[in-house]
Order: C-alpha cells, then sequence, then structure tokens
C-alpha cells in the first residue's frame, strides 16, 4: 500500500476500482487542523482530470505501469491503431479512450502506449509537436497590438489561439497538453 502523503508525480494507484495518476502535488499544512495533501490526479479509465485534496495518511493499492514506444498508423471504425515499435504488433485504442488527443495524432506521429496490467489502456503524446495550420483569417498588414490572437486550425483539426502573423501552410510548434501555441516551428 502506498500512502498519499507519499505520492510523486507520475504516481499510479486505485481508489474505488478506478486507476488515477497523480500529475501534480503539493503538502499543505494549514495553520489550523491536519496537514493535506493537494492533487491534480487523471482518471486512467475515464481520460478525465480533477483536482482534489486528502489526508497524507489514507493508503491506496500502487499499480504497476508499462510504457512501450508506438507509432500512430491509422484510423478506422473500430478505433484508433498502433504499432509497437520493438514488436512490430498493431493494438488499438477506441476514439472514447483517445478522448481529445485525437486532434494531435499525426500519421506516424511516435508515441508512449500505456499498459496496466498487461492492458493496452491509454497513450502519452508528445509535449511539443509540430502542426501545419489548414486554416485561418489572413493577417491583416499594421494589425500589430501585443499578444492578439486569432483562431487557426491545423492539419488535425486542432483548433488553437495563434498570433496574427501567422499564416495558411505556416508551421507552428503547439502544447499537446495545453493545446497552446509555443512557436512559430522552422522544422
Amino acid at each position: 500500500m502506498i500512502r498519499a502523503g507519499d505520492f510523486k508525480n507520475g504516481t499510479t494507484y486505485e481508489d474505488g476500482g478506478e486507476i488515477f495518476q497523480v500529475i501534480w502535488f503539493q503538502h499543505h499544512k494549514p495553520g489550523k487542523g491536519g496537514a493535506v495533501v493537494r492533487l491534480k490526479i487523471k482518471n486512467l479509465n475515464k481520460g478525465t482530470t480533477v483536482e482534489t485534496s486528502m489526508k497524507p495518511e489514507v493508503k491506496f493499492r500502487p499499480i504497476d505501469i508499462i510504457r512501450r514506444n508506438k507509432s500512430y498508423v491509422y484510423k478506422d471504425n473500430s478505433g484508433y491503431h498502433f504499432m509497437d515499435l520493438e514488436t512490430y504488433e498493431q493494438e488499438f485504442l477506441n476514439a472514447d479512450t483517445i478522448g481529445d488527443q485525437s486532434k494531435y495524432l499525426k500519421e506516424e506521429m511516435q508515441v508512449i502506449g500505456v499498459y496496466i496490467d498487461d492492458k493496452f489502456t491509454s497513450i502519452e503524446i508528445p509535449v511539443n509537436v509540430v502542426y501545419e495550420i489548414a486554416h485561418t483569417e489572413p493577417g491583416v498588414k499594421g494589425n500589430t497590438a501585443q499578444g492578439a490572437k486569432k483562431p487557426a486550425t491545423t492539419d488535425t483539426g486542432a483548433e488553437i489561439q495563434v498570433p496574427l502573423f501567422i499564416n495558411i501552410g505556416d508551421k507552428i510548434r503547439v502544447n499537446t497538453s495545453t493545446g497552446e501555441y509555443v512557436e512559430r516551428a522552422n522544422d
């Protein structure tokens, strides 16, 4: 068993039949009362993320996770197909499991396949990825307000807020965990 007070980023545990992964944690000792652990956790079964807090002495069953390098191959009616880069076997995840990550998937993109109890359960996409702008309104010359943004659609269908100087065909780097524009890419 693992105590909530021993959690670290990336710790995976089971609670009530659901599997959670700690994204962020903070030990907090208020002036009055007992200490608490503040957490941002991801439900690996549902893909949802919540913030919560609990007492540090609460115990949970730790879960072992195996991560394997995979390549995204294609999408069809059964789901999203990935190839293991060591064994060349293909496995798939359904659209509900992939969720919002689907808008960041590109063919042949290398991802991390997450296995819990030898079952392929989810993927981890690289944090910074280069995408091409498929659609955006043209920037107007002289429209240079500091920090002004406009909506743009990437080649994968993701909607991103980009600076006014970005045009169709430009390549940009996107933070896939926040969905935010990072910089213009030279790749």
